[in-house]
């Protein structure tokens, strides 16, 4: 019986990714406001009536999306932004690695980039509150630099905030050179440094 259990569970969850991979490819195309429950349904060959047993609507479907492209990041925040290693060095693996994550998942993160400020407001929300949680991880791991002795709460938090976003611009920018050539990520990767270089060193002028 568990056995057979098992089984059912397990294809549940192919079913499921499976409608989380067809809509993430239709919306390479589309916003999820314009996306309908039967183009879902029909790119995974199923009926219309199947999608109801995993998601409410394509606004519930859109939140696991999200959940999908951020929620395995945040291990990444303490890689990004510990203290190992000087400014610069910090700098440096942070750019790296989003020009690593956005090669690695283009799709995930042209979605983000569209449906952070899109028409479904539970999808705008759901990345809100993925966004806000970075900022707080961001803001615990700055906390522990020496750079940060003497900072409150507030600040620290709203520090985070200034390298999370720039983190997405920097997302965006390198989203865009992915059918360029490497001259042109290699100025992305300059720019987005100079960018997070003059945070840090308004960071180490702020209380002064």
């Amino acid at each position: 019986m568990s056995h057979i259990l098992g089984s059912r569970q397990a294809q549940k969850q192919k079913t499921r990714q499976a409608f989380l991979d067809a809509a993430l490819e239709l919306l390479e195309e589309q916003s999820l406001s314009s996306l309908g429950l039967r183009e879902v349904t029909r790119a995974v060959g199923v009926a219309p009536t199947a999608f109801y047993r995993h998601f409410h609507s394509t606004a519930d479907l859109g939140v696991a999306l999200v959940e999908e492209a951020l929620g395995s990041l945040h291990a990444m925040i303490g890689t990004t932004v510990s203290a190992a290693g000087d400014s610069e060095q910090r700098i440096t693996r942070a750019v790296d690695l989003i020009a690593r994550h956005v090669e690695a998942y283009p799709a995930h993160v042209r979605f983000i980039a569209r449906e952070r400020h899109g028409g479904v407001q539970p999808v705008r929300e759901a990345i809100g509150a993925q966004l806000a949680r970075f900022a707080e991880e961001v803001k615990a791991e700055l906390a522990k630099q020496p750079e940060s002795e003497g900072w409150g709460d507030d600040d620290l938090l709203m520090l985070a905030g200034l390298y999370v976003d720039q983190m997405l611009v920097t997302g965006s920018l390198f989203l865009e050179t992915l059918e360029g050539d490497e001259e042109e990520r290699e100025r992305v990767a300059r720019v987005a440094t100079r960018r997070m270089r003059l945070i840090s060193i308004g960071r180490r002028h702020w209380l002064g």
